[in-house]
Formats: C-alpha cells, structure tokens, sequence
C-alpha cells in the first residue's frame, strides 16, 4: 500500500442521527471534507454514483467543486454506472474535469452494480439490451467512450463546416487521460479484461464469487491475474490497483459506540447479490496498533497501492474527518503510506 482515501457513497436523509439530511447537505459536507483531507495528506477523494435513490448520482460536477478547491488530493468514482452514460457527453466531461484537476483523477466505470429501479438505464434513453442487467450496452458505451478520449475520429463531420472525407474527435482532448480511468472489477475474470485493456483496477468491498477462501485471498488472486494480464497483453507501464474496506481505529469512547463493539470481531460474509453468490469483505475496527497487525495480514491491501476508507457520511465531515486523521497518523505510515504532497501516486511495477 502507497496511498489512501475516503469513499463516500453519498447517503442523505431526514432521518435520527444523519448529519446529512439533503443532497445540498452531501454535496457540500462532501467537498468539506475533500478540502480537509486535501490539507492532511489523504491521497484520494472518491465518490459512489447510484440512480434513483438518496445517494450521489451525477458525479462530474461534484468532483469538479472538489478538485477546484483542493490542491493535491485525487479526486475520483467508485464508480460510473456506464449503462446510464452517454459516452461522448462523457468523454468530454471526464476531459473538462481531468484539465480543471490537473490531471488530479481517477475516473472509476463499470457496468454497475444493482439498482432500486427495474432496467433504470431505460428511463434515460438507453434501450437495446438483451441481458437483463444491461452488460451488454455498457460493454459496447465503454468501448466508444475509451476511443473517444483516445482522440479517435468518431463522427463525421459536415462537408459545409469541415470539407469532404473528414471526420472529428470531441473536444476538449486531455492527452493521457485513458490513463487516469479505472474500471470495477467485481470478478477475477473481469480483471483480467481489464488488464489486457490496459486500464487501472478498481476492486471494491465484495467479489461476485464465493470459493471458500477468505476475502482477500480471493481479492489478491484477482489482482494477481489482473496484472499478469496486464504484463501479457504488452502494455508498459505500472498500472494502478484500489481495494475498498471499512476501517476504524478506536481511539475513544465515541469510536468504541459506533464501530467497536459491532465490528471489533466480524468475518468475511456470503451473500446473494445481483443473482450471483457473493464474498463481502469483514469490517475492521480496531486499536491502532490491531489493525496495523490485521492490514498487514490482508493480503489485497498490501498487494494495492491505494486502499479506499468507506465513510460513514451521515456522521458528517467532523467525524470522519477524524477518521482520517487517525487512520492517516496511527495507522497508514506503518503500511508503507506516504501523504499526497509527496507527489502523484504510481502504481507497482509490472514483473
């Protein structure tokens, strides 16, 4: 592990206990949290996007607010849902937001996980699908989208405007951009495609598989194929890999309520997620120097450079801010972190 950030899933509502009870709330507690973090090292600031639920949904705009008030911090998603993009409006966007940065992103997609409305994507215009979670239409969106901020010649352009035979890219163009996008990997298999793309991996908090082995065994094999795929495909370069987990050190009494005495001693769990029996990754809560001895022993956290904190956002900026100071001063040193003004994160070397 080189590096560390929040991931918000941008819960809201007027509910007991939430600090965050709109989505102006999220919105702005959120980039609250991204300029703190910024200031005390954190590496990375990324969101969750979901349709059709009180959670953060169009991501561009609220990265772009992040990036323009931070000065180091990767700003990012974990992830897309490309069955709901339109992948030139997409290119462009993702292009704006990667110059705006400073080339700050990490722009995470993938065909997305289960949402609260029945073939959602449709209500948005997006038709066509035989798979009955849309696999298809994301596949084929992603491709023209990687050839979009590629500066591929996409459409053709009108003689009047342009002159006969010539056709044209979407601007802006952010040269390396392609560079700077991840793709969510919930399965081994899938990582390997995204190696032999030459993309980033992104894993998060579950595989949609279940072998017997612990989480993240599973979760490092995955990423051991990724870069073999990676390495065998003939691309160059130190491809970057994040695993997502629930991390909180019980530094007080506060701490111990929320996240102790529940967490302190759970496991790996099995579950049944999108049709397909699932791993999810255990919580760990624990005294600093536990849980420095328990990531150690996580196999895919140490195999990752980055390791994405889950954020309990309704607790609000405050406290997880304080999530993040302890993590960053307790914790992340003695796993080989090291804080974001010490330049931009690579990835490990491809062997």
């Amino acid at each position: 592990m080189k590096a560390f950030g929040f991931l918000s899933f941008g819960h809201y509502g007027n509910v007991r206990g939430s600090t965050t009870r709109t989505a102006g709330d999220m919105m702005h507690q959120t980039i609250e949290l991204a300029e703190a973090a910024d200031e005390i090292g954190v590496n990375g600031a990324y969101i969750r996007v979901h349709h059709f639920a009180r959670q953060s949904a169009s991501p561009i705009p609220l990265l772009t607010a992040m990036a323009a008030r931070t000065k180091h911090i990767e700003v990012g998603t974990g992830v897309i849902d490309m069955r709901y993009e339109n992948p030139l409006y997409l290119a462009e966007e993702a292009a704006a937001l990667d110059l705006i940065s400073g080339r700050r992103i990490a722009l995470g997609i993938s065909r997305g996980s289960p949402e609260p409305a029945v073939r959602g994507y449709e209500a948005f215009g997006y038709t066509g699908s035989s798979d009955e979670r849309g696999a298809d239409i994301a596949r084929d969106k992603f491709e023209l989208f990687l050839q979009a901020i590629d500066g591929d010649k996409v459409v053709e352009g009108d003689p009047q405007m342009v002159g006969h035979g010539q056709r044209l890219a979407i601007e802006p163009q952010s040269p390396g951009l392609r560079e700077r996008i991840w793709w969510g990997a919930g399965s081994r298999e899938t990582a390997e495609q995204t190696g032999r793309l030459g993309l980033n991996l992104m894993s998060s908090t579950l595989l949609t598989e279940a072998t017997g082995q612990p989480f993240h065994v599973l979760q490092r094999e995955q990423i051991d194929r990724f870069r073999e795929a990676y390495r065998s495909a003939g691309h160059a370069g130190s491809p970057r890999v994040s695993v997502s987990r629930s991390v909180f050190p019980i530094m007080n009494q506060q701490d111990e309520l929320y996240f102790g005495l529940r967490s302190r001693e759970n496991d790996d769990q099995i579950g049944i997620i999108d049709g397909m029996r699932s791993t999810f990754g255990k919580t760990y809560a624990d005294s600093p120097d536990r849980l420095i001895e328990k990531l150690r022993a996580d196999e895919a956290v140490m195999a990752a450079d980055t390791l994405m904190l889950t954020i309990p956002n309704q607790l609000g900026p405050e406290y997880n801010l304080h999530v993040l100071e302890s993590f960053a001063k307790h914790v992340a040193p003695a796993l080989g972190w090291k804080p974001n003004w010490e330049g931009t994160v690579e990835g490990y070397p491809i062997s």
